[in-house]
């Protein structure tokens, strides 16, 4: 996964010969998975046209406060509509102009009015970089919470060789990830998460199993994921996707096939989610061809599976361990039964009597008692920010702990 996936960029163009790399730069934020708005300088649009960035953002091109209707453009809403901004090509003039403050076209007035990080890419001939008041503006920027992307150097658009290129956008994106990822709390960190069902045979046709469709599990991982971790999700059948370069998919379908996985890689695990729906019992023996139907009536002898969280919580040292409980009466008696007999750091309960949570919908409602006894309480909300909800109390136990 890139760190950039669902930002919101604003691209400045200020009017270099440099601009012409804007296009790749808008190419490859947008494969990357951000969504881009472009903003060019009046000087910017005699090197690269609006309609092909607007092409490739999918967006709207801004380079003046209004339009040929006289509608008027928003600096402020584009300000602060941004996760991050970046100015590449910065030609010296721009750099100047924004050490000073000046507000006369819409790029500068909406770095004045951005709340969010700005990465500035410096692009100009070797002599204008090196003289003394661009490296002092550079440097002021710089102390003003501004990330300035080192020039490079090759060859100039003067005939001249040396510093002064605007870095390539692969090295730009490079970059801005390396930055984006040194303030994600869960970088270095190992998180194994278990999700969706385990389906137990009875023979080649026929399992038990449960309704788990593993939704909450995957946006688990999505989360942690997007918090840097690296993450191990240990997946039963379900048919929710996930792929991402710090992701490590293990498809199992029993219940033993989970533990197996999750005893392989607990020791070196800083935290252990358990989200799956575990089989409680499989059936004694496996038939190895298809029971025929032959009566009315079918016995089946069960045997109770490994309780992986019981399991993992004997084992447990150094690891923060999570359960779930999904109950349908007393359930917060059987939840804090759970977390004290698991050796949990906390639980998250949620009851199939509340409307809109359980199996197979995009929606849940949680509560998550700790091992202190503390208890919060949530709304319904998506998965997805329940997930946010579950890593913002681990985040706090971590730090405190």
């Amino acid at each position: 996964m890139s760190f950039l996936k669902n930002k919101k960029v604003v691209v400045g163009v200020s009017g270099g010969i440099a601009a012409y790399k804007s296009a790749f730069l808008v190419r490859l934020l947008i494969k990357a998975g951000a969504e881009v708005k472009v903003i060019l300088t009046p000087g910017a649009e005699e090197f690269v046209t609006p309609l092909t960035l607007s092409t490739l953002s999918k967006n709207p091109v801004y380079s003046s406060f209004a339009d040929e209707e006289k509608t008027w453009f928003n600096h402020v809403e584009i300000g602060l509509w941004a996760d991050l901004m970046l100015i590449a090509p910065a030609t010296a003039n721009t750099i100047s102009k924004m050490i000073s403050g000046h507000a006369d076209n819409f790029l500068l007035t909406s770095y004045l009015s951005a709340k969010c990080p700005v990465y500035i890419a410096p692009a100009m001939d070797l002599d204008m970089y090196q003289h003394p008041s661009t490296q002092d503006n550079l440097k002021l920027l710089q102390k003003r919470g501004n990330f300035i992307i080192p020039a490079e150097s090759g060859e100039l658009a003067s005939g001249l060789s040396g510093q002064g290129r605007m870095a390539e956008p692969e090295n730009i994106l490079q970059f801005i990830e390396n930055q984006l990822q040194l303030n994600l709390p869960l970088v270095g960190k190992k998180i194994i998460i278990t999700a969706g069902p385990t389906y137990e045979a009875i023979d080649p046709v026929r399992f038990i199993g449960n309704y788990s469709s593993g939704k909450m599990g995957y946006e688990l991982a999505q989360q942690a994921l997007n918090l840097g971790a690296k993450v191990i999700l240990i997946s039963g059948p379900s048919h929710e996707k996930l792929e991402d370069s710090q992701l490590q998919l293990i498809k199992v379908t029993s219940a033993k096939e989970m533990l197996q996985a999750s005893q392989q890689y607990f020791s070196s695990a800083d935290v252990f989610i358990a989200s799956a729906a575990v089989s409680d019992y499989r059936p004694k023996e496996q038939a190895h061809q298809k029971i025929k139907k032959s009566s009315t009536e079918m016995q089946l002898e069960l045997v109770k599976n490994p309780d992986i969280l019981y399991e993992m919580g004997k084992q447990k040292k150094h690891q923060f361990l999570i359960g779930f409980a999904l109950e349908t009466n007393n359930e917060l008696e059987h939840a804090k039964a759970k977390l004290n007999k698991k050796n949990l750091d906390f639980i998250v309960l949620n009851s199939l009597q509340d409307k809109g949570a359980g199996f197979q919908k995009d929606t849940n409602k949680i509560q998550i008692i700790d091992k202190q006894n503390n208890s919060f309480n949530f709304p319904l909300k998506t998965k997805k920010e329940v997930a946010k909800d579950i890593f913002e109390v681990l985040l706090k136990k971590m730090n405190t702990e």
